[in-house]
């Protein structure tokens, strides 16, 4: 009965030492898929179990990081399709987004208004695109990963992923520019 405790503490060190540097871009990526903190971390936490029960070794993974936000985006998918079955999940889109909850250090009066107008815009814009363009924008443009490491993870041919990101872009320039967000006066004071 020890042994089997002491392998099992010696297992739990192991996959928490391997999955640590990946724990903060694990949250940012579920809290991008699904726009609230409490889902995105039931989201990562569900991930954990899951690769924790299967006994995955990160360390003999290739690319590790990509590897596990595929299984990410796949969780994602899976509790997407079960949240659409369920009519009593709660609806969290008039929450506001990290993008206004971060502060810069003390900004000006002026600043933060641009700042808040800039974040209700850009997310108002991101809010019109399909799941997967949103994704997409969100894992190159946002996250900084490779379209070779986008197409892993989405498991899309890589000239799908350079076309959609071109119309993705040509997309957002178009919402980007419709009325009410079209002119942003600056007050001079």
């Amino acid at each position: 009965m020890k042994l089997n405790q002491l392998f099992s503490g010696s297992r739990q060190k192991r996959f928490e030492k391997q999955i640590r540097p990946h724990l903060t871009t694990l949250y940012q990526y579920a809290y991008r898929l699904c726009g609230h903190p409490d889902d995105a971390e039931d989201l990562v936490q569900e991930l954990l179990m899951s690769l924790y029960n299967k006994d995955i070794d990160l360390a003999s993974l290739e690319r590790a990081k990509t590897w596990l936000l595929k299984s990410l985006y796949h969780q994602f998918i899976d509790f997407t399709r079960r949240q659409k079955r369920n009519p009593s999940v709660p609806n969290y889109e008039d929450e506001t987004d990290t993008i206004n909850q971060l502060e810069d250090a003390d900004p000006n009066p002026i600043q933060a208004v641009e700042r808040d107008r800039l974040g209700e815009k850009l997310e108002n814009a991101l809010n019109e695109l399909s799941i997967e363009q949103k994704m997409l924008v969100l894992l190159h443009d946002v996250e900084g990963h490779t379209l070779v490491e986008i197409a892993e993870i989405m498991e899309t041919p890589l000239g799908t992923l350079k076309s959609r990101l071109h119309r993705t872009r040509k997309t957002l320039r178009t919402v980007l520019q419709r009325e009410p967000f079209r002119e942003i006066r600056r007050v001079n004071l």
